[in-house]
């Protein structure tokens, strides 16, 4: 693994099958301080085909329970499982997660409450790159500008990757280990291992895993192929049953190679520290006090010679690489206040990133030279979110925040050289809640409201202006998008279903636009427009008997460029999914038909940073299916088998392929994705 020691090895287990499907299991959250028990959990034999929401607007999963396709590689690939998320993708791994159309620092993403960006100007090294799903216990999805106190942005919605601190009575211990073998090499080890007692606690968290170049559904070999490594460790402190002092350090790397891209990552490094302290049942009405603080370090090398051979010819024909690094700190005070139909959790956040970048023509060019720093950005807020019990039956939930956003451009040859812009970004959101009383049923309606300042990548990764600015840090302005969320959740013994659905105004959209300039230079261009935005999921489960299962989602986003009369573009197609599982005693299967309608709705050459719309896309269908076997209360093996029927398809936000490996320049398309794929994997705990 270019560079990169491995850091684990898992001995002594078994090699066997695996598998996932999605059951709509409604999994309840606990935002307080959740631990593990001593005792070695149970492997049930449940197979997942679709995630329904667990509250209003919120939707809490466990990223090692089973899903369907083949356990994910990133956290964007996890994602996409959860109706509402797709992907963009140039290959095999890190992908960039899509939320109702939405992407980039739209949706804030947060692991263990500390911010992780990553350095590259198109997003090669998206956040979601550096988060290995399996080895976090909890995922939690807020959609809509519905909370305030995660942090400044999140107008899509706010994802939270956690991992709970451990909690033993006596001296024990735990540990959890899983092996996949799969089709086009896929090769995953995971361990999770703690030690401790009442008093405190050590645990150790760490993957391996790996693919090459896997094949379309025709055949056709397609650039994809990675490997990864990850390694956390948690030392936790809990003199009492109401206090906790956590310290959190990890590292990690990677290399992976892409179809859509005209370089590849040769290295993905991160490194990690973190410290947290929490004390519960404070009083009668300060009930708890929570603190935060965080450092991320992202070390990112693209080049376009290790893992290809560059065309001698071209733009991109001789050996080049760019290195570069983003270095991010933050921290947070929250508390939790309670009165008799009231609570409030009020705080403050801050947080401060810094940019730098090297490199040059020729093999290892990067290496010897200086760093030059181009950008830093800082950002200091405010918040309070509110939940008020008016009766039995309804609530109301309001929040509001205040930030302080500013960026520094340090770039040499830039016209703004020097300067600071800053900005003071309001939001806010109010929602009601009501329990029927004539049935198991919640309904909801909430109006959010949020401002974000402009990312690092639309502020300096643009080409060009917008009309009467000298340059994109200069004329983009920030992005106000307010937002209707609305729904409804029902649950009975046998039937659980849910829908929501949004309806938003976007003032001062930040959208690019791309064109071939002179010498046939790809140029892009940042520009504020306004927009508009609507869709939903909805869902059921039904409980045909007590061992079948059968499952639906769908998924619509739509969106207009209300400045130009136009669509909007990178909107993900309709999508359904089709689920029926199996499960009786020690055995479980499932069934999985994925259904993505045709987009006919696009803005040729507009996009994000990440891509741009090229045409519009033929639908398609998958099919896939899988099974386990619970050996005993610690083994359990699993198989499946995805895209069964080996269809040839992309994915409509998919970059095109790359001319470099063959894909035609003057005619892009969005790279398929793999043909039929087979894995097996084996889940050990004890």
């Amino acid at each position: 693994m270019s560079g990169c020691t491995p850091l684990l090895s898992l001995r002594g287990t078994i090699a066997a099958l695996c598998g996932s499907l999605l059951t709509p299991v409604a999994l309840a959250a606990d935002p307080g301080h959740v631990g593990h028990s001593s005792a070695a959990p149970e492997l049930g034999p449940t197979v997942i085909t679709a995630i329904a929401p667990s509250s209003p607007l919120t939707v809490v999963t466990h990223p090692k329970d089973p899903r369907q396709p083949v356990p994910a590689s990133d956290g964007a690939d996890y994602l996409k499982t959860i109706p509402g998320f797709s992907a963009i993708r140039a290959g095999g791994t890190n992908g960039d997660p899509v939320l109702r159309g939405m992407f980039g620092s739209r949706l804030n993403i947060l692991t263990n409450g500390g911010l992780m960006l990553g350095a590259c100007p198109n997003r090669m090294d998206a956040p979601t790159a550096y988060i290995a799903p399996e080895t976090y216990d909890r995922l939690t999805v807020i959609k809509g500008p519905q909370s305030v106190i995660w942090g400044p942005g999140g107008s899509a919605g706010t994802v939270l990757f956690e991992r709970d601190p451990e909690a033993f009575g006596t001296l024990g211990s735990r540990v959890n280990a899983s092996l996949l073998t799969g089709t086009n090499g896929r090769f995953d080890k995971v361990l999770d291992a703690a030690v401790g007692n009442s008093q405190a606690y050590a645990r150790f968290v760490g993957n391996q895993s790996r693919a090459g170049d896997y094949h379309d559904g025709a055949g056709d070999s397609v650039p994809s192929r990675w490997k990864k490594w990850n390694g956390d460790v948690a030392l936790g402190w809990t003199p009492d049953a109401d206090t906790l002092l956590e310290l959190t350090a990890g590292k990690g790397d990677g290399e992976a190679r892409y179809a859509g891209r005209g370089m590849d990552g040769s290295q993905f490094k991160r490194e990690s520290l973190g410290l947290r302290f929490e004390k519960s049942n404070l009083g009668e009405v300060l009930d708890k006090i929570e603190a935060q603080a965080y450092y991320n370090y992202a070390d990112h090398v693209m080049d376009n010679y290790s893992l290809r051979t560059p065309s001698g010819s071209g733009m991109m024909g001789m050996p080049m690489v760019s290195n570069v690094d983003r270095r991010t700190m933050g921290a947070r005070l929250k508390a939790t206040w309670r009165w008799a139909d009231v609570q409030l959790i009020s705080g403050i956040d801050a947080q401060t990133n810094a940019h730098r970048q090297r490199g040059g023509m020729g093999v290892d060019a990067h290496k010897g030279q200086a760093w030059t720093k181009d950008a830093d950005f800082h950002n200091y807020g405010v918040f309070g979110e509110l939940t008020w019990s008016l009766s039995g039956d309804d609530r109301v939930i309001t929040g509001a925040r205040l930030d302080r956003a500013s960026a520094r451009d340090l770039r040499q040859a830039s016209p703004t050289r020097n300067d600071t812009r800053a900005d003071t970004l309001p939001s806010g959101f109010v929602r009601y809640e009501h329990d029927m009383a004539a049935l198991p049923a919640t309904a909801y309606i909430g109006l959010g409201h949020a401002q974000r300042f402009p990312d690092y990548w639309e502020l300096f990764s643009p080409k060009t202006a917008p009309i009467g600015s000298v340059n994109a840090f200069d004329g983009i302005e920030p992005e106000k998008t307010t937002q209707l969320d609305f729904g409804v959740q029902y649950r009975s013994e046998r039937l659980e279903a849910w829908a929501s659905g949004y309806v938003g105004q976007i003032r001062d959209y930040i959208l690019f636009d791309y064109r071939t300039g002179m010498m046939g230079m790809a140029t892009s261009k940042a520009q504020n427009i306004d927009a508009r935005i609507m869709g939903g999921e909805v869902g059921a489960a039904y409980s045909l008997s007590d061992t079948w299962k059968a499952d639906a989602t769908l998924a619509y986003a739509w969106g207009k460029n209300s400045s130009d009369g136009k669509a909007l573009p990178q909107m993900p197609p309709l999508e359904s999914r089709l689920g029926l599982t199996y499960s009786r005693d020690a055995w479980s299967a499932g069934a999985l038909w994925r259904l993505v309608a045709a987009q006919n709705r696009i803005a040729r050459n507009q996009g994000n940073v990440v891509g741009k719309d090229y045409d519009a896309s033929a639908g398609f269908g998958v099919f896939s299916l899988n099974g386990a076997y619970k050996v005993s209360k610690n083994l359990k093996l699993s198989a499946g088998v995805d895209n069964l029927f080996d269809k040839t398809y992309a994915e409509h936000l998919n970059l095109a392929g790359n001319a470099g490996f063959g894909y035609p320049a003057s005619d892009p398309q969005p790279v398929n994705e793999p043909g039929r794929s087979v894995w097996t994997k084996v889940d050990f705990s004890f």
